[in-house]
């Protein structure tokens, strides 16, 4: 059994597409390829506990391990060293890719506080979109009684379609509330 919003593009999505960008085969119809959910975690050079708490809420949010990434140069305004930990990340695809964009849409985003939809320009022309959270609670699965801080995090949704037309169908399709301008 494949994820729930897996059978829901194969069904209804495919079809809608291929009527309202004439598209002539189903393998034309763009789809999402991977999801990219990353942390950044300055401060946790001088608390080894905020690093412990991201890794572990990450991991209950994605249902992965992520990555721990590290600075690539030394910048000594930010008091930043080479090979410092600075974030981490998540890179998804496949049926647990589905499954998490599932529960940010079901779940997740109604309960951020005062939502009014996403912002539709947040595409970057080549059929991707990037979204920020402030919070990591509004997920189901972060426990508010075990946060000590709040993380947010940067959502990367990466398509296969040509345009930010055809990307922002998709993924209105795929149930992604966008705000109506």
């Amino acid at each position: 059994m494949g994820a729930r919003l897996q059978e829901k593009y194969k069904s209804e999505v495919v079809s809608a597409m291929k009527e309202r960008f004439k598209y002539r085969n189903p393998m034309a119809v763009p789809k999402m390829l991977k999801i990219v959910v990353s942390m950044g975690i300055g401060q946790a050079r001088q608390e080894s506990a905020r690093l412990e708490g991201a890794m572990k809420h990450l991991s209950q949010i994605t249902g992965q391990k992520p990555v721990v990434t590290k600075a690539r140069k030394s910048i000594s305004n930010f008091k930043l060293r080479e090979g410092y930990e600075v974030g981490l990340k998540v890179t998804l695809r496949g049926p647990r890719m589905y499954e998490f964009f599932d529960r940010l849409v079901t779940l997740a985003i109604p309960r951020v506080k005062d939502f009014r939809g996403l912002n539709p320009s947040s595409f970057d022309g080549r059929g991707s979109y990037n979204m920020g959270l402030t919070e990591q609670t509004i997920f189901p699965e972060v426990d508010p009684a075990s946060v000590t801080f709040t993380q947010g995090m940067n959502i990367a949704i990466q398509t296969n379609a040509k345009s930010d037309e055809e990307a922002r169908e998709l993924l209105t399709l795929m149930g992604m509330p966008f705000r109506k301008d």
